[in-house]
């Protein structure tokens, strides 16, 4: 089985488990450390409770007479505070210059120099080792109101910590050991829940899996989880923009086979009707309609590709809106088509003040721009006039083409943006797909655009509505010092 490549993805499902999981492995040696750290002073309460009880017992039993101590402690006394079967049990009283009174001899005596917070009566807490052993001690100092504190009478008692050890050992373990428990019962729990949850994504991948291949219906979001409804969203509209593609490919197809037959029997024909003429005169006259059939075909097949490329949205260069002055755009187009317009003796004209920003796509303007001109030209016989105008207003950039050709009815111009709709087949060439490609493109570009009678007598005008495009307004520059802060803020008095 090849290996896995290093940059696949793995399971949603693992993913999240391992997310889940990790922590819980991290998290569980820190709740060790804090159960032992906690398990150690809930152990060390009560023993060390009983060490101040024997404390304040033995220092209940030391009198001072006349600034002397004077310790009566029997020696039942003393075998009961030794009595413990567990830990080992020391005392002793000392002066704090070390002369010893009673206990054990051996005990060390602390150096209490360094505190100067100690007040005699006060019970105090230490660890300390002894003989290799931990020791808990609990201490007291004696002494009258206005005696010196060299001469207070230290009472210290220490136990051994193996009781606190066990005990808090046996709070540990029964803390601990049911984690044991706990732990896969909770991975297990969470497997299962996962599962669970993510059923809603398996049940949508088999959903997807088992759609029709031509089935570009958008996919229903009812039972969908909140969490996948955007991605569900997006899903649809990526649907929805194939959809359209197809459907563009579609009328492609239908319109191409549909407008090349017409061009293509007549080429047929013609080349038929040539092939058996002999005169020479008659014979360039055949292959001069076939030239001119060629070049209407080819016509035809570029509109049809220009529509295409506009309906399925062309290539990403193709795309691409950006702030650009039409103005120009307008005006070089014109120019293109100056030639053109000489050669029918037509009148081509372009009037514009200033400039007029809008947002777009110069690729798909210029083919907009050709197509209201071609179709202007077409349509105004030898000695008319076109003129192409941009007018700029506060509230949208007009491009207008106006002609004073054969004009157009109210009825007409519902019907113009058509495919395929011509006012008048038999007079001109042409495919009736121009305003249908300008339609197109004034759409993509949010604009509005319309094909009307001229006001002014015969012919159109064809007119694109687009929003102006304004920069947006530069920030304010920080103030350069305080004086210039303080020039710009209001004044705080009267």
């Amino acid at each position: 089985m090849p290996a896995a490549p290093a940059d696949t993805e793995r399971s949603l499902f693992g993913e999240i488990l391992d997310w889940m999981l990790a922590p819980l492995l991290f998290v569980w040696p820190l709740s060790i450390a804090f159960t032992h750290y906690f398990a150690n002073s809930v152990a060390n309460f009560p023993y060390d409770q009983a060490l101040r009880e024997h404390v304040a017992a033995i220092a209940r039993q030391v009198k001072l007479v006349d600034g002397k101590p004077i310790l009566n402690l029997p020696a039942s006394a003393r075998a009961f505070l030794r009595a413990d079967e567990t830990d080992s049990v020391y005392f002793h009283v000392v002066t704090r210059n070390g002369k010893f009174l009673a206990g054990d001899r051996d005990l060390p005596i602390p150096d209490f120099s360094a505190q100067s917070d100690l007040l005699p009566g006060e019970i105090y807490l230490r660890d300390a080792e002894f003989n290799g052993q931990d020791l808990r001690f609990a201490y007291t100092f004696l002494a009258e109101t206005t005696e010196s504190s060299k001469n207070w009478i230290l009472v210290e008692v220490a136990e051994t910590t193996e009781k606190r050890n066990q005990l808090a050992n046996k709070i540990v373990a029964s803390v601990i050991l049911p984690q044991f428990i706990i732990i896969p019962l909770a991975v297990m729990l969470v497997w299962f829940g996962l599962s669970r949850g993510l059923r809603p994504l398996t049940r949508l991948r088999q959903t997807i899996e088992t759609r029709d291949p031509a089935d570009l219906s958008p996919i229903a979001t009812r039972r969908v989880p909140e969490e996948l409804e955007p991605l569900v969203e997006a899903f649809n509209e990526m649907l929805e923009r194939m959809k359209r593609n197809v459907g563009a490919q579609q009328r492609f197809v239908a319109d191409a086979a549909h407008q090349m037959r017409t061009p293509l029997t007549g080429l047929k024909t013609q080349a038929q009707f040539a092939m058996r003429e002999t005169d020479p005169e008659s014979l360039r006259h055949a292959l001069q309609q076939i030239a001119t059939g060629v070049d209407r075909a080819g016509r035809l097949v570029n509109q049809l590709l220009t529509l295409a490329r506009t309906e399925g949205g062309g290539e990403p260069a193709q795309q691409r809106h950006e702030p650009l002055d039409l103005a120009v755009l307008i005006r070089e187009v014109v120019e293109d088509w100056v030639m053109v317009a000489i050669e029918k003796g037509i009148d081509l004209g372009y009037e514009a003040e200033g400039q007029a920003m809008i947002v777009g796509n110069a690729f798909l303007l210029r083919e907009l721009a050709k197509n209201l001109v071609d179709n202007a030209l077409r349509y105004t016989p030898a000695g008319g006039h076109v003129t192409c105008r941009i007018v700029v207003t506060a509230r949208s950039v007009a491009l207008e083409v106006e002609d004073d050709g054969i004009g157009i009815s109210e009825e007409q111009s519902e019907m113009v943006f058509e495919r395929f709709y011509r006012v008048d087949d038999a007079n001109t060439e042409g495919s009736g797909l121009g305003l249908a490609i300008v339609q197109e493109i004034a759409d993509q570009h949010d604009a509005r655009a319309s094909l009307k009678p001229n006001p002014k007598g015969r012919g159109a005008i064809a007119r694109v509505l687009f929003a102006p495009w304004r920069p947006p307004a530069p920030p304010l520059p920080p103030p350069d010092d305080f004086s210039e802060l303080y020039r710009q803020s209001p004044p705080l008095g009267p």
